[in-house]
């Protein structure tokens, strides 16, 4: 029963959601706030346990390891936010936040989407075959003339107009490959939504 009055509850809410189509309406707007409200929660809990019960309760003061101590009331300050007179003392935890993710992510990201790609346009003829070869150049081709359409320092003109007009060539190309994905996940959901409600909700009906 449970199981029922959950998928109808589902249907309900999904077509309170495509009422928008037709126009603004309540039942649109009471499943948006509910859908924004039980998110709020989930999350809120959800980061409350991982951050606050996991990382600094229970290893503190369960298992003994004090030298989380510091870093938990430097997160604590971050709550003097709520008071204009205290708000300076917040500026100390996010200058720490900052720093440490940036010192933390530069290097993870300057490797993975830097040093990856610029590996990525530099085809090995030695072991790549004709096809994987031909399709490696095609890439190095587009980064290079990319690079050379948001070079901003020359006119683009002469060669290096004509190699910025291929540069755009490749980025329209990205572009619309990156909006059909998006497009194609997007009717993928679609159609999982109208699945659920002529293929779930009538055996559900149908068990009720």
């Amino acid at each position: 029963m449970a199981e029922e009055l959950g998928i109808l509850v589902g249907a309900l809410l999904t077509l309170a959601i495509f009422s928008l189509l037709y126009r603004d309406n309540p039942f649109y707007r009471a499943a948006e706030h509910l859908l924004v409200g039980v998110s709020a929660g989930y999350y809120v809990v959800h980061y409350f346990y991982a951050a606050v019960i996991r990382k600094f309760t229970v290893p503190v003061f369960q298992q003994g390891e004090w030298w989380l101590l510091p870093g938990g009331l430097l997160g604590l300050l971050i709550f003097f936010r709520l008071r204009p007179r205290t708000a300076w003392l917040s500026r100390y935890a996010i200058a720490f936040y900052v720093a440490a993710w940036s010192g933390y992510l530069i290097p993870s990201v300057l490797q993975e989407r830097v040093l990856t790609q610029i590996a990525g346009t530099i085809p090995d003829p030695a072991a790549a075959a004709p096809w994987a070869l031909a399709m490696s150049l095609l890439v190095l081709v587009g980064v290079a003339s990319i690079l050379v359409y948001f070079y901003f320092s020359a006119a683009h003109t002469g060669a290096l107009g004509r190699i910025s007009r291929v540069g755009i060539l490749f980025l329209m190309a990205g572009f619309g490959a990156s909006f059909g994905y998006t497009v194609m996940g997007r009717v993928s959901l679609l159609i999982g939504r109208f699945q659920y409600l002529f293929e779930d909700l009538p055996r559900a009906l149908g068990r009720l």
